[in-house]
């Protein structure tokens, strides 16, 4: 079985992270399977990669606060970048002749880099499966509808791909509703549940004896995920313990993407306090999730499932530019008592602290989460059945998905 996984990564670590998630469990489930990513992730070299899977790196392109695509080290024009990119992609493809593309949220890649790619699929060939995978939610409504009409999204998926896979459940956002999906690109839509996060490389009690901690000491762990734009989160939570005596350790993560100006000025701040420690990145981020007793967050996808997968108390801080798909999935989740939320327009120190205590002080047992968890089963399996067109040949039990 050969799979190609298309990431584009323009912005932070999210994308390119739930898909080695699903790839390192599909070749944990189909050790024959051979799968190839190709990404413009700078963070590729530094995450561990299983016998199975390989990558193509992509020139880096970036996408400022406004949604604005621009390259991002090459001194080059972004029409050259995209080019270069485009026919790596194409080439790729040609050469690898997989099974089976999943093609992560944009259905026609970043900046159309895969029309190339997709024309070449359907004409030569039309045996491969092209898979459109979409996280739970993209954006509100509206900018999502408009944006998939401007570029024709909905015809590209209707006339080229086989299926669509959500990794979420129409529970908490029904993508074929919200974004009024044509009747024949509602029949593709598979749900797939949310993805339920491995066990970290150390355990919980590996991590704290590290840290220095006794059992009864509460730690907290912060991390604005890449950390391009979380500064102002880091900000706030360091703002607050320096206004306070407080008890707590933490462990703040402050991401490979936050700039170096403004992770030297969170650095020199933590000095100054004794129970906090401030890493750049780990490769282990849910084995300290699963040391902490709260974590206090940005809404991004991988983050929120980890928390959820982990039955973590959570403080949880959206973005809600340049979309507002971390708004929606945090005050969604939060009205189910998941976890408290922030809007950020309401984000303080003061604020951020009292929300953070109240997590601190609970006692009562965090129930699980009343959400579908199953997704990497179920996208091995869905994987099986298109390679195979056989669903015996599944090595996973089968798994009723709602919207199948």
């Amino acid at each position: 079985m050969r799979l190609i996984v298309y990431s584009h990564d323009a912005f932070g670590l999210g994308n390119i992270r739930r898909m080695l998630a699903i790839c390192q469990y599909v070749i944990k489930v189909y050790p024959e399977a051979s799968i190839l990513v190709v990404s413009g992730s700078p963070v590729l070299h530094s995450l561990r990669l299983p016998k199975g899977l390989d990558y193509i790196k992509l020139p880096c392109l970036e996408r400022d606060d406004a949604g604005v695509v621009s390259t991002k080290y090459l001194d080059t024009d972004q029409n050259e970048a995209v080019q270069l990119r485009s026919d790596l992609i194409y080439l790729t493809v040609k050469n690898f002749k997989p099974d089976l593309v999943l093609v992560d949220k944009k259905p026609d890649g970043l900046q159309q880099e895969l029309h190339a790619t997709l024309a070449y699929l359907k004409a030569e060939q039309p045996e491969t499966k092209l898979v459109l995978l979409l996280r739970d939610i993209l954006d509100c409504p509206e900018a999502t509808i408009a944006q998939w009409q401007r570029h024709g999204y909905y015809n590209i998926i209707a006339d080229w791909y086989d299926q669509v896979w959500v990794v979420g459940t129409p529970e908490i956002f029904d993508v074929r509703r919200e974004y009024q999906f044509p009747a024949e690109i509602a029949q593709k839509t598979r749900f797939c549940g949310y993805i339920r996060r491995e066990p970290g490389i150390k355990s919980r009690l590996a991590l704290r004896q590290e840290l220095g901690l006794q059992p009864q000491d509460k730690l907290v762990l912060v991390t604005p995920g890449g950390g391009a734009d979380g500064y102002r989160l880091v900000d706030a939570y360091l703002t607050g313990l320096e206004s306070r005596d407080v008890t707590h350790r933490s462990v703040i993560i402050s991401g490979p993407e936050m700039p170096a100006q403004q992770r030297t000025q969170i650095q020199q701040r933590v000095e100054r306090l004794p129970q906090v420690e401030m890493l750049e990145f780990t490769d282990d981020l849910v084995g300290f999730m699963d040391a902490a007793d709260v974590v206090v967050s940005m809404g991004g996808y991988n983050t929120v499932g980890e928390i959820l997968s982990l039955q973590k108390r959570a403080v949880i801080v959206p973005r809600v530019q340049p979309v507002e798909e971390q708004w929606i999935r945090a005050e969604r989740m939060a009205a189910m008592n998941l976890f408290r939320a922030i809007h950020p327009d309401q984000l303080t120190p003061v604020h951020l602290m009292q929300q953070l205590q109240a997590e601190l002080d609970a006692v009562d047992i965090i129930a699980p989460p009343r959400l579908d968890m199953n997704a990497l089963p179920r996208i091995a399996e869905y994987i099986s059945r298109l390679v195979y067109q056989n669903a015996s040949s599944v090595d996973t039990p089968l798994l009723a998905a709602s919207g199948c």
